[in-house]
């Protein structure tokens, strides 16, 4: 294998034309590829692709095969081979057909077996001289520098004539070597697989122990949920019962006390025999405790339907100067303490509004009640706005008073039903405890809401925020004031 002078610009060229060039062939392109820093898999690849294109344009006329570094975006090492052309025209790449030969040419080269091991393998033809060129990526870490190509020129020149036994000898080297790596290879993908079993187990193990918990948890909160819909249950049958419990009662209660309230009526009557100035007051103090207890029973029925929702709203144009007229002339009626003055609003204040009128009377009633009896001086005051912030949607009338207040802890308290805060007055007071609750449930009922704040011994303020919509004018003049109806306190 001689060295062309007019290819010393390359890293090497050689002339291949014995079976031993083919041979040093295989070795010189294993050793350019080891001072490349490739791989032994990409050593063995590249030397046995360029084995297989020697052989088979061994014989062309002109043979030879150069290794260079070409310039451009991706570093490879190209094998050129190079021979007089026949008379085809165009180019081929690996796995194409060429166009017609000459039948004086050699066939058409193979580039299947070299494709396969390479990165890429072409066939240029036209003019003179054919090519196949041979083209494989260099390493990641390759430095092209001018000490790095010598390197690579001295592999390639290191390289005396080999025999055919030489040549079958180091294959059986390479094939070697290959197996050895093979070999190290099978067993690292071995142990590898070891490694992957021991954390698949461990990872089912670690599944199992979760999905254990998470049905241990499932069956707790299916537990739970059970118990819960259980509690709810009897709840909702306790609450059933107490509603069924008030009805009852107060329906069984109703009977006698209109019995009583009518026959002291007529006893007091005009027409009814005379009775003396003893049996009179007698008389008066039963009517008037039967109308107590009258309207306890009302009231106590009415909070019944209101938690079983069947209380019913009456919407109607309500005259409000009339109803508050009515509502401050009953109140004083029934007697004021001394020294409290009750404070309503100017009738020209007072607007027509479509509401309840029963459900809202019997709201204001029993907050006048309360706070007239647990004020022992100063004023009870009766309040009516309109909200202006939201064009006028809403009312709200205010009960506020200078009486004894209520604690602060208690404050919660006293919208329970049949709750009533321990004092003093509490005790000169007595009732059902049912005021407020009953008050707050009827407000709600209408859409509103009732807000409570107090301060001992300064007094308390009760806010009654309801729906307002605007009724027709109404000149009729307040009604006559309805006879005393004491209410439920709190």
């Amino acid at each position: 294998m001689t060295v062309p002078a007019a290819r010393s610009a390359s890293l090497s060229a050689f002339d291949l034309t014995t079976a031993q060039d083919v041979f040093v062939l295989r070795r010189i392109g294993q050793s350019a590829a080891e001072a490349l820093g490739m791989d032994r898999q990409d050593q063995v690849r590249i030397a046995t692709a360029l084995s297989e294109l020697g052989r088979d344009r061994l014989g062309c006329a002109g043979l030879t095969v150069s290794f260079t570094l070409p310039p451009g975006p991706e570093p490879v090492l190209a094998v050129v081979f190079e021979w007089d052309g026949g008379t085809e025209t165009g180019s081929r790449d690996s796995g194409t057909k060429a166009g017609s030969w000459d039948s004086a040419t050699k066939a058409a080269p193979d580039l299947e077996p070299a494709a396969r091991l390479l990165n890429r393998v072409r066939h240029e033809s036209g003019g003179a001289r054919e090519r196949i060129v041979a083209e494989h990526p260099l390493p990641a870490g390759w430095s092209d520098t001018p000490a790095a190509r010598l390197g690579v020129r001295a592999a390639l020149r290191r390289h005396a004539p080999m025999t055919l036994a030489d040549d079958l000898r180091a294959q059986t080297r390479d094939l070697i070597a290959t197996l050895e790596e093979t070999r190290a290879q099978r067993e690292e993908l071995r142990r590898l697989n070891d490694e992957l079993e021991e954390t698949n187990r461990g990872v089912l193990a670690l599944y199992t122990e979760l999905s254990q918990e998470l049905e241990e948890t499932n069956s707790g909160v299916v537990a739970l949920h059970t118990e819960l819909e259980e509690k709810s249950h009897r709840l909702r049958e306790t609450s059933e019962a107490k509603t069924r419990f008030w009805t009852n009662i107060s329906h069984e209660l109703r009977t006698p006390v209109n019995a009583v309230v009518a026959l002291s009526r007529l006893l007091l009557a005009a027409g009814s025999a005379p009775l003396t100035e003893e049996q009179r007051r007698q008389v008066s103090l039963i009517d008037a405790s039967g109308q107590t207890l009258f309207s306890l029973v009302n009231d106590l029925l009415d909070m019944a339907k209101a938690e079983a929702g069947q209380l019913e709203i009456a919407a109607a144009p309500v005259d409000l100067r009339a109803l508050v007229g009515q509502l401050g002339a009953v109140m004083r009626s029934t007697g004021m303490p001394d020294g409290v003055v009750l404070l309503t609003p100017g009738p020209g204040t007072l607007p027509v509004a479509v509401t309840d009128e029963a459900l809202l009377t019997r709201i204001l009633r029993n907050l006048l009640s309360n706070a007239l009896k647990f004020t022992e001086k100063g004023e009870v005051r009766l309040e009516f706005a309109v909200d202006p912030e939201v064009a006028g949607q809403w009312m709200t009338f205010t009960v506020a008073d200078t009486g004894v207040g209520i604690p602060e802890s208690e404050l919660t308290r006293v919208f329970e039903e049949f709750y009533q805060v321990r004092g003093p007055l509490q005790r000169a007071h007595r009732g059902t405890g049912l005021g407020l609750p009953y008050a707050r449930a009827l407000t709600e009922l209408l859409g509103g809401t009732l807000r409570l704040s107090s301060t001992p011994g300064v007094g308390t303020r009760v806010e009654v925020r309801l729906p307002h919509r605007p009724g027709p004018a109404s000149a009729a003049p307040p009604a006559p004031p309805a006879p005393p109806a004491p209410e439920a306190d709190a």
